[in-house]
């Protein structure tokens, strides 16, 4: 006997722990100064309370996409979720900078068993003429996770401290692990070979080149540190034409981007990725430092674009499946652009706040434009037995621009701050509320040009979406979606 399962449970029950994943990217953005006082840390090790988290969760996407198939999604999802709840236990407990950094590697780690699959089981349950709906929901939790985020870390920070930004994961991971457990269907496994040496590379690869990013500014960009660069860039060509010559099953599916849209939302997915990150870190310490709100009034001033995100991205989604797919990401990435920019121009020491959301509102219109047509697009074609590997190599590509972005822009802010004369002003918590006077004017001038870094790198997309091709039609309905069978418990 079966019994048949309404895909949408199945995807709304997923977007929980997907929804955990994001809120707490947001709330850690938020945090960032209550942390650095706290645990009486500077500027440099902040960031890397985030790019730990990000490094571990680009790192094994390639391979945890291949263990949903090999495995099934739900199964592997639901590993990934335990680890992601635990640890997110551990960094509430985290007595200092260098467990915390430890404590949210792990947590990446969890979260990269985690997203391929969500995505994979979209691809798999819904056929591709309703993928964009289902797409523009997987966005619209995306933009709820970002209002959710920031507010619920700055009433948790100013309310309870930093450490509840991590222990509110707790009990919504053992919800995500009930709903999942129980309306997730489980899904037929491919047979795959694994690519250890692939992942070695690809790992020691990314390591070594977002080490030295972020690092160089503290060892003065030293010829060890080009170095280090220098050999990460290396040993990722190696592992490219390692992959290109692997006959068997590589890491890396190469084939997959003779299909232009795929190759080119990769592109551009990286560049949101990229962006995100990199426009956080100066925002934040911007409006607490410099402007003194508290962490819960600096998130409100990002709560428009959230709030436009979340309302327009189911609506975007259906209007993906109609249109060219070029048209909707291109407005969407032309609008973020230009709205970076002038919020670059706003962070002055006395810009009314109100100024600075205008911004804010402009980049929300952009935001919905395009998480949902670029993830439609990038999987519209992808054969079902390769659903986890296609998903793995799109967020492992929007992970390696998170991991670029917040390695970029923390090496800038540091670059900005010591051309402008604050070198070590700002370690040991300096940086939090109480920023002396004659330190805002120079300190604003440097985060508002290290702004320009992602409204540098969000073109990069532009120019991707730009070259997108009409989608080719695909046979209408996978195995999995006709209807979603398994047996009951």
């Amino acid at each position: 006997m079966t019994t048949e399962r309404n895909p949408w449970i199945a995807l709304w029950a997923l977007c929980l722990g997907f929804f955990m994943i994001l809120l707490d990217m947001t709330i850690v953005a938020v945090a960032n100064p209550a942390i650095m006082t706290a645990l009486h840390t500077d500027v440099n090790s902040v960031v890397w309370v985030t790019s730990a988290y990000l490094l571990a969760y680009a790192a094994p996407l390639l391979i945890t996409g291949r263990l949903g198939d090999r495995f099934g999604p739900r199964n592997v999802y639901l590993v990934g979720l335990s680890i992601f709840t635990l640890a997110s236990l551990w960094c509430g407990l985290s007595g200092s900078v260098d467990m915390l950094i430890g404590a949210r590697a792990v947590q990446g780690l969890g979260a990269a068993l985690m997203t391929p699959q969500t995505m994979a089981v979209i691809t798999r349950i819904f056929p591709p003429e309703r993928r964009g709906a289902a797409m523009g929901a997987w966005g619209a939790v995306a933009g709820v996770a970002s209002l959710v985020g920031p507010i619920l870390g700055g009433v948790l920070v100013d309310g309870l401290g930093w450490e509840w930004i991590f222990f509110v994961n707790v009990p919504v991971g053992i919800l995500a692990f009930v709903l999942a457990l129980r309306f997730v269907p489980e899904l037929e496994t491919h047979g795959h070979q694994f690519d250890i040496p692939g992942v070695v590379l690809s790992a020691l690869g990314m390591f070594l080149l977002v080490f030295g990013i972020q690092e160089g500014s503290s060892y003065d960009w030293s010829a060890r540190i080009w170095l280090m660069i220098g050999a990460g860039v290396a040993i990722l060509g190696v592992f490219v034409v390692y992959q290109s010559r692997n006959r068997r099953e590589p890491l890396l599916p190469l084939g997959l981007f003779r299909d232009r849209n795929f190759s080119l939302s990769n592109v551009a997915i990286s560049a949101m990725g990229a962006t995100v990150t990199a426009l956080m870190l100066p925002s934040f310490f911007y409006l607490q430092a410099v402007r003194e709100l508290s962490p819960t009034k600096s998130a409100l001033v990002f709560a428009p674009m959230a709030v436009i995100t979340g309302v327009l991205a189911p609506f975007v989604g259906r209007l993906v499946d109609r249109v060219h797919p070029r048209y909707i990401p291109t407005v969407g990435f032309a609008l973020f652009a230009i709205a970076l920019v002038w919020l670059s121009r706003l962070m002055t020491v006395d810009t009314p706040i109100w100024q600075i959301m205008l911004p804010a509102v402009l980049m929300g219109l952009g935001s919905a434009c395009i998480w949902a047509p670029l993830a439609a697009t990038a999987t519209h074609t992808l054969p079902m037995e390769q659903a986890g590997a296609g998903a793995g190599v799109y967020n492992t590509t929007r992970q390696i621009g998170s991991v670029l972005g917040s390695a970029g822009v923390g090496a800038l802010i540091t670059a900005r701050m010591a051309a402008h004369g604050l070198d070590g002003g700002l370690s040991e918590g300096g940086s939090s509320q109480g920023l002396p006077d004659f330190l805002r004017v120079p300190f604003s001038a440097a985060l508002s040009e290290s702004m320009l870094l992602p409204a540098a790198v969000v073109v990069i997309g532009l120019i991707a979406v730009l070259f997108f091709t009409a989608n080719k039609p695909v046979d209408a309905t996978p195995p999995a979606a006709a209807s979603i069978r398994s047996t009951p418990r």
